[in-house]
């Protein structure tokens, strides 16, 4: 969320731990940097950047597949390379692409709730340093089974 100044909200994780500007502009920065590596057959490239405790963070892009059905989304991209690098569980995720709107779709959020949880913080954005929107992935889909 933009403040009136153009910096970033100090947005906060449900729980008390404040994720601080400079973390969140390194997600979105590491989100970015992911995006222009993804393998694309269309035409829609994707980043995502993952926050975990202690502030490491995991990146992965969309890599599609001739095969659209065995295309792996940026989101789920960056989630496992958080298990494959010994994290466990994730508080925030950055997904970007220039697109006008775009959210998560059912599939990653699926992935989102499973490994970050409800609280999870989602940040947006479709244009490098700016956050579109942040919700936790519990606003997203209010109506998740978990």
């Amino acid at each position: 969320m933009e403040e009136p100044n153009g910096g970033l909200q100090d947005l906060g994780y449900s729980g008390g731990l404040g994720i601080a500007d400079e973390t969140v502009q390194e997600l979105l920065r590491t989100a970015w940097e992911a995006r222009a590596n993804s393998r694309v057959i269309g035409k829609t490239k994707v980043g995502a950047a993952v926050l975990v405790e202690g502030g490491k963070i995991f990146a992965g892009c969309n890599v599609e597949h001739k095969f659209r059905s065995h295309d792996v989304h940026a989101e789920v991209n960056a989630l496992t390379s958080m298990i494959a690098g010994g994290g466990s569980q994730a508080i925030a995720i950055a997904v970007v692409s220039t697109r006008d709107h775009f959210t998560p779709c059912g599939a990653c959020m699926d992935w989102i709730f499973e490994l970050g949880g409800p609280k999870c913080r989602v940040y947006v954005s479709n244009r490098e340093g700016f956050v579109l929107f942040d919700h936790l992935a519990e606003e997203l889909m209010p109506f998740y089974p978990f």
